[in-house]
């Protein structure tokens, strides 16, 4: 019985070890390539006209930061970006 308790904590040890590793390892790569010019990306960001109130949400641009819309001939306020 002592025996087979042994064999049990060492094989969750090893089972705890390689989890913890395989974490580890999958933090540790680079971050991928941006996309090529002209692809679409997704992003979260919600614009506001500070003249009428307008809203607007972008969901994908051609640029991780995107220039703002124009409305009502002036420049739209950024108002959330959000995680994508």
């Amino acid at each position: 019985m002592n025996v087979l308790s042994i064999a049990i904590a060492v094989v969750f040890g090893l089972l705890i070890v390689r989890v913890g590793f395989g974490m580890l390892r999958s933090l540790a790569q680079p971050i991928p390539q941006p996309p090529p010019a002209g692809e679409l990306r997704k992003v979260k960001i919600t614009y506001r006209c500070s003249l009428c109130g307008t809203e607007v949400r972008m969901t994908t641009a051609n640029d991780a930061t995107p220039d703002p819309p124009r409305h009502c001939m002036e420049d739209m306020d950024v108002l959330v970006v959000g995680d994508v």
